[in-house]
């Protein structure tokens, strides 16, 4: 079945969006300001007690960090040169977060210098890079999740440490003369299932617990991470209904005395404002009576669409041509074997389809501009605009 517009814009946006990329050389991802700004005014509705740290990494366009900014929101930034671009938009170091777990030491010197104050860790060696380079700072704890089988994109293993360790770590960290802040995790990006936020949750209200009546330590903050998700071909849930399970989960676990709790939002507030706009290269056939056909287009896994490893997120994809419709295997236009981004998931597209023709990729406005490379087959990288 084909994809309708209607099923992810209003009207008046998707038309907005269309008449000003169909101006544009392709490829090229089309991010709408209001809509981001809609989105952004939802989440912040339905989480009044939380503070929202903006995940930079989906998508740093300047525009989007300015609205962010003008609301009061606060940034989760992941390196030196993320940092730079905030704080060139006058941003001010007690708004952000360095929320990378593995850092140079001369990088938390930089940030430190620059007033960022709040780091995440989940390890040793950085914590005590941490006390070194940034005396005196607030530290909040990674811990490992459940949620790998549930999430799209999932994050585990690479971050994050067991609960007793996070333990260590939070006793060492006011040994070292650093202040144990808080803990936090994060479920997976682009999570379907609402029940893993609460096996988390009661894993840091355990943290909580043991770390005041054992050792004294009174942690102070919640950082609940991102994973709520945007609208791609599977559906979700709505935001109200992950912000209500969420904070009945939050109640279960410390009553109506809630810590200071944050969010780190990316993907849903930064996915569906965009639409990503490419082009039919070539179609072909492998055999003379091939049951489908391949359809490389000028968008590919290294353009800008690397969450298609593994077929892992499945953008919903429009064209205008209509009729009879073929299974078909999409690939970018890379000399690459790799660059290959559906092939078990078939997509349906109409037979008279032919070079030259767009195709229009929604909810693609996070984690495809961030992730395009700089000049591989000499392609230059996605190039993105604001409207």
């Amino acid at each position: 079945m084909l994809t309708k517009p209607e099923d992810y814009y209003d009207a008046e946006t998707f038309a907005r969006i269309k008449k000003f990329a169909d101006q544009k050389e392709t490829p090229c991802l089309v991010v709408d300001s209001q809509l981001f700004t809609r989105q952004l005014d939802e989440l912040m509705t339905c989480f009044p007690y939380a503070k929202t740290y903006y995940a930079v990494k989906a998508n740093p366009a300047p525009e989007l960090l300015s609205i962010l900014r003008d609301k009061g929101c606060n940034f989760d930034v992941a390196s030196r040169y993320e940092l730079d671009k905030v704080m060139a938009l006058g941003v001010t170091g007690d708004r952000v977060s360095y929320g990378n777990t593995i850092k140079k030491a001369k990088d938390i010197r930089y940030f430190f210098e620059r007033g960022v104050t709040l780091f995440a860790t989940d390890s040793e060696a950085d914590l005590r890079n941490i006390a070194k380079a940034a005396p005196g700072a607030r530290v909040f704890v990674r811990i490992l999740t459940e949620g790998a089988q549930t999430a799209d994109w999932p994050l585990s293993r690479k971050f994050g440490c067991q609960t007793d360790m996070a333990l260590d770590l939070c006793i060492l960290a006011r040994d070292l003369g650093l202040v144990p802040y808080g803990i936090s995790f994060h479920v997976g990006s682009q999570q379907r299932e609402i029940g893993v936020w609460d096996s988390a949750i009661a894993k840091v209200k355990w943290i909580f617990e043991r770390l005041e009546e054992e050792d004294g330590i009174k942690l102070k903050m919640v950082n609940l991470g991102g994973g709520f998700p945007a609208s791609y071909i599977s559906r979700t849930n709505d935001l109200q209904t992950y912000a209500a399970e969420i904070t009945r989960y939050l109640k279960e676990d410390f009553d109506d005395n809630f810590p200071e709790i944050i969010l780190e939002p990316g993907r849903s507030l930064a996915a569906n404002a965009g639409i990503l706009v490419s082009e039919v290269v070539l179609i072909s056939r492998k055999t003379r009576f091939g049951l489908h056909r391949w359809v490389f287009t000028d968008i590919g896994k290294f353009g800008g669409f690397i969450e298609t490893t593994d077929e892992a997120i499945k953008y919903p994809l429009y064209v205008e041509k209509k009729g009879e419709t073929e299974e078909c295997v999409i690939a970018g236009p890379t000399c690459d074997s790799a660059d290959i981004l559906y092939e078990q998931y078939k997509y349906h597209l109409p037979l008279n389809l032919a070079s030259g023709d767009r195709l229009y990729w929604f909810s693609t406005g996070a984690y495809t501009t961030t992730y395009s490379a700089i000049e591989f087959n000499g392609f230059p990288p996605l190039q993105g605009y604001v409207i």
